[in-house]
């Protein structure tokens, strides 16, 4: 219960990754906002957690727009009176051949995913300011933020843009005794890869369901992908006094597949 009656944020948190999270967290005792931008699923999963004793709430938001966040924040505030720690979790993936890949595919990936972490860690900022104490922000990031893939180049390229966004806003953010950290998932069995790996089958990058996650899987030390559940301790970890003493770092959840 080390994160008793803390506020906190997960976005994108209806199911995968960001519902791993909000389970954990719930879990230790914090009071959790579920927000994603299908309300009706936010909503299921919330009542998931209630039933088994936790204190989570669902809302709806659309992580690109600045208002849309402002309201999240605002009603994280009104039922628990201030937000400790906010997870800018929420994100997408749509491949697409390096030779491919278009202006309107780039934008789409670029606006959820890097410009989304970039209003998420100004706005929860600046109401950590605004009711003093600090506070913690986690965003998510990925082993793609690390290396570039030929079909993921606009995923890659918001991730690479996520790992600075830690680093500006911890540098920026430190003075207000507010943390900027992140985590760097790899192949996770979601929802997400089951649809990238019906995109990737369209391509022709893959020819069987699962092919896409074994070969990326196939160079995991550890022998296996991950689960939300592999993420969830050191996301709560990070929303932890454990992690206190630390700002500007990503840490790698990826069994062993990238070594840097």
């Amino acid at each position: 219960m080390r994160l008793k009656n803390q506020s906190i944020i997960v976005t994108g948190a209806a199911q995968g990754i960001g519902f791993g999270i909000a389970t954990r967290l719930a879990a230790e005792g914090a009071k959790v906002l579920i927000a994603d931008i299908a309300l009706d699923r936010a909503e299921a999963s919330a009542q998931k957690l209630r039933d088994a004793g936790g204190d989570v709430t669902a809302t709806a938001v659309d992580v690109t727009s600045r208002e849309q966040v402002k309201a999240m924040i605002a009603t994280a505030v009104e039922r628990h009176g201030r937000i400790d720690t906010v997870f800018n979790n929420a994100g997408l993936n749509k491949p697409m051949p390096f030779l491919e890949v278009t202006e309107e595919n780039w934008d789409l990936v670029m606006r959820v995913n890097a410009l989304g972490v970039l209003i998420g860690t100004q706005e929860a900022a600046k109401q950590m300011i605004a009711q003093g104490g600090g506070g913690k922000i986690v965003n998510t990031a990925s082993i793609a933020g690390r290396e570039g893939y030929p079909d993921f180049v606009p995923y890659c390229a918001s991730k690479f843009a996520v790992v600075a966004i830690i680093q500006a806003a911890a540098r920026g953010l430190a003075a207000h005794k507010i943390t900027v950290n992140g985590f760097a998932p790899g192949v996770v069995a979601t929802p997400l890869w089951d649809e990238l790996d019906k995109d990737l089958m369209k391509m022709g990058s893959s020819s069987r369901p699962g092919e896409a996650m074994d070969a990326f899987s196939a160079n995991i030390l550890l022998g296996r992908p991950g689960t939300p559940e592999d993420i969830a301790g050191t996301a709560a970890f990070l929303a932890s006094a454990d992690a206190n003493y630390m700002t500007g770092q990503i840490i790698a959840i990826d069994g062993g597949m990238v070594l840097v």
